[in-house]
C-alpha cells in the first residue's frame, strides 16, 4: 500500500515537470512553439533568429549593446518587419533605443548589426561602416541567408529560445 502512495506522489509531481519541456507562447496573433528540453537553453551566450521556416543560431558580441538586446529579446521574443538595404542587408526598426558602441567593420554574411541604436540589421553580404556588432549566425553563408530572408520584406522574430512559427 505504501508503494502504491508512493508511486502515486511520483506521478503526481513530476508529470507537470514533463509537460514544460515544451510550451507554446501566443503573440501578436502568432503561436510560437518552443522546441526543444529545458535543458537545451543554458548556453546564454547565444540567440535565434527566426524567419519563415527556418531557424538561425547566433552567437551574442561582447559588448553592452549586446547585453541590452540580450536584454529586451529575454522580455519576449522581439519581432521586426524588415526590408532589403543597398542589396547587402535587411534592415528594420527595434522599437527601442539601445546603447551604441560604433567601430569601423567590414561586415560579412550573418552579422547582425545595430544600426543608429534603433535599427537592427542583418547581412548577407559586406559593407564597412560605424556600426555596432550584435551578434554573428552561426554556419550560415549567404546562399543560406538569401533562402531566408528571401528578396524583398521579411517578418524575422529574434529569441533566446528557439521557437518555430505556427
Amino acid at each position: 500500500m505504501k508503494q502504491k502512495i508512493f508511486i502515486l506522489l511520483l506521478v503526481i509531481f513530476f508529470l507537470p515537470g514533463l509537460a514544460a519541456c515544451s510550451s507554446q507562447n501566443h503573440m501578436d496573433g502568432q503561436t510560437f512553439e518552443t522546441i526543444g528540453e529545458e535543458e537545451e537553453k543554458v548556453n546564454q551566450n547565444q540567440f535565434y533568429i527566426t524567419a519563415g521556416e527556418t531557424v538561425f543560431t547566433a552567437v551574442f558580441s561582447d559588448n553592452s549593446s549586446a547585453e541590452a538586446f540580450k536584454n529586451l529579446i529575454a522580455e519576449k521574443p522581439l519581432t521586426v518587419d524588415m526590408h532589403d538595404y543597398g542589396s547587402f542587408e535587411k534592415v528594420g526598426e527595434i522599437g527601442d533605443t539601445l546603447p551604441r558602441n560604433d567601430e569601423q567593420i567590414t561586415t560579412k554574411p550573418g552579422d547582425v548589426i545595430l544600426y543608429l541604436g534603433t535599427n537592427i540589421t542583418i547581412y548577407y553580404d559586406t559593407n564597412s561602416w560605424n556600426f555596432t556588432r550584435l551578434g554573428k549566425i552561426q554556419d550560415a553563408t549567404k546562399e543560406d541567408l538569401l533562402a531566408a530572408l528571401g528578396d524583398g520584406n521579411v517578418t524575422v522574430t529574434f529569441s533566446l529560445e528557439k521557437f518555430r512559427i505556427n
